[in-house]
């Protein structure tokens, strides 16, 4: 997500095209809404989708080559090793990406794909214009022959609404699926599943269950680069809604969640605190050691995730692990 887009319309890069169903002021409206919902409640909560303003996003760019940060390494090494296994079992002739930001991983799908022979087109999925038509002019030169249908959108709210130029493997990397909880991911599969046509594929990638101190270690690094990253959430309340967070005054936790197996980051008031938010006519106080909630990252077992894509409506799902079963690629169909 750029939070600093200003793309309103559809508009054509050369090649390829990119259709717009979430404007800026359409994505200014939804954090509107989930900030006054979020910090009126008891606790306190905002999704994680807002980070991602550009210094946001350069700073998971960040994140993803740090030491202590395994997933985004180990889900490329996985793709490498397995991405023509999973093109050949897709039998896709279009790569379908939610969330799909610069586009980087998803080249070794788009390869394989190629090789198989069905490959015709790419549609990267995104909040941002800027990500989207950044990746698609670098994808158009590398790859004069595939056809681009960029989407600018929110992948949990317009689905139904996107293109179906040929059979779909529909790809959600980076374990994206795990920023949901249980009933949210039920939703969310449910959607997806709606959106698809018989036969079509949804890869998923999925951190999985481990040691609690490497999963701890991976959202709370030695560098302090993700500390950095769960503060940007302030400073886009301050700049988008006119809020006076002060961001100084909140520190990071990443707290492992033994019951609900999951990962949660929240920010914390070092002090009490008044802030307001000017856009939203309200004001907000914090408790001393009060915890916002800012992200979870679910981590998955091979038994209960089967189960939820089955209740969902998916099947033959196929699993791709690495060695020490970190990290899985799971290609069910529809």
């Amino acid at each position: 997500m750029n939070l600093d887009d200003g793309q309103t319309s559809t508009r054509t890069p050369a090649p390829g095209s990119l259709t717009t169903l979430l404007t800026a002021e359409d994505l200014r409206q939804s954090l509107a809404e989930d900030a006054r919902t979020g910090l009126s409640a008891s606790p306190k909560w905002l999704p994680p989708k807002y980070f991602y303003d550009q210094r946001g996003s350069e700073l998971f760019e960040e994140i993803t080559r740090l030491p202590e940060y395994y997933p985004t390494r180990t889900e490329r090494a996985l793709l490498t090793e397995y991405a023509r296994e999973i093109a050949e079992s897709s039998d896709a002739e279009v790569l379908l990406e939610l969330g799909s930001g610069s586009s980087e991983k998803t080249r070794l799908l788009l390869d394989a794909l190629a090789q198989a022979g069905r490959l015709t087109t790419y549609v990267p999925v995104d909040v941002s214009a800027s990500a989207l038509t950044q990746a698609m002019e670098a994808l158009a030169e590398e790859r004069p022959g595939l056809a681009l249908h960029g989407v600018v959108a929110d992948f949990d709210q317009h689905l139904s609404q996107l293109p179906t130029p040929g059979r779909r493997l529909i790809a959600l990397l980076g374990s994206t699926l795990g920023n949901y909880d249980r009933p949210g991911r039920e939703r969310f599969l449910r959607s997806v599943a709606a959106a698809m046509q018989p036969g079509e594929g949804l890869l998923l990638g999925l951190d999985l269950v481990k040691d609690t101190g490497q999963l701890v270690a991976a959202y709370d690094d030695a560098a302090g680069v993700t500390a950095e990253f769960n503060l940007n959430a302030l400073h886009v309340l301050n700049r988008s809604l006119g809020a006076d967070f002060d961001a100084d005054g909140f520190r990071h936790l990443a707290r492992w969640n033994t019951a609900e197996e999951r990962i949660e980051m929240r920010l914390v008031a070092q002090d009490s605190a008044r802030v307001e938010l000017r856009e939203l006519d309200l004001v907000i106080k914090f408790d001393e050691g009060e915890e916002l909630l800012t992200e979870l990252s679910c981590k998955f077992r091979r038994s209960s995730a089967a189960s939820e894509l089955a209740a969902a409506g998916f099947r033959d799902a196929r699993w791709w692990t690495d060695p020490d079963e970190a990290y899985a690629l799971v290609l069910a169909r529809r």
